[in-house]
């Protein structure tokens, strides 16, 4: 018998970046353990299939919300129409994220330095859409004097990555967020914890030669040597989420098989 400080049901979540991905493997897990959920998306290519998909599988109202939360109007939009739907937020789970594998200043050996558009991209999909998706959902939260935000972060943040400036300065950025809105709001009843995951291929996102490949990278250089699986993100995110981690708050928890130890 599950613990009662795990139960989540009829909790509502706000999740981001959840068409595909880790933020997919998040909501399924959290629909299954009783949570109704709201999937963010900037197209609905996927994530209308991924409502539907686990509502199907789990008995729990899923909804797609379709906007780009890189922009305020956009996170306005959905946030107002989760509210309406739902009648309030109790988790936001800011999953959005990408990467560039570009150098920040082009190198001796050659290839392009990121462009200016690409350098704003990624902190705005990785950095940005956090700033503005929590700051919408703060007032509701704070007047409840109840809620978590769970940032989902990087293994960059704690070690770095070759080709991977910009994308770790976003994410280490995300881990500072994360701290100081955690003592901002730790008066409040509202705790702010981050994930930080190592290597999660999806094979809707990276087809299977880029699994095959990350896969293949996670044999020389995870200490586990493997790749991590999706839902394994997912129950994290559930302890988050729960009465369970009540006492957390300002956190960034690696779960990366022990590659940013290295």
């Amino acid at each position: 018998m599950m613990p009662a400080e795990f139960d989540v049901t009829g909790k509502v979540v706000f999740i981001t970046g959840a068409g595909r991905g880790i933020g997919k493997g998040i909501a399924q897990v959290l629909a299954e353990a009783g949570a109704d959920i709201a999937l963010n998306a900037l197209t609905p290519k996927y994530v209308e299939g991924t409502a539907a998909e686990i509502a199907a599988a789990s008995g729990r109202h899923v909804v797609p919300v379709v906007a780009d939360v890189t922009k305020a109007d956009g996170v306005k939009r959905a946030i107002d129409s989760v509210l309406a739907t739902f009648g309030r937020i109790d988790v936001l789970v800011n999953a959005l994220g990408d990467s560039i594998r570009k150098p920040l200043v082009a190198l001796p050996e050659g290839g392009a330095a990121a462009s200016d558009e690409e350098l704003r991209f990624i902190i705005d999909i990785n950095l940005t859409e956090a700033l503005l998706c929590t700051r919408a959902v703060g007032p509701h939260m704070l007047a409840r004097r109840s809620g978590k935000v769970i940032n989902i972060a990087s293994w960059t943040a704690h070690s770095g990555g070759q080709d991977m400036v910009l994308y770790t300065v976003a994410k280490t950025a995300l881990a500072g967020f994360t701290r100081a809105q955690a003592l901002e709001w730790a008066p409040f009843g509202v705790q702010v914890n981050a994930i930080s995951p190592g290597l999660f291929p999806d094979v809707v996102t990276s087809g299977e030669e880029g699994v095959r490949r990350s896969m293949q990278r996670a044999e020389e250089t995870v200490p586990l040597k493997r790749v991590g699986r999706l839902r394994e993100v997912g129950f994290l995110a559930l302890y988050l989420a729960s009465a369970a981690s009540d006492y957390m708050t300002g956190q960034t928890i690696p779960l990366d098989g022990g590659l940013s130890l290295g």
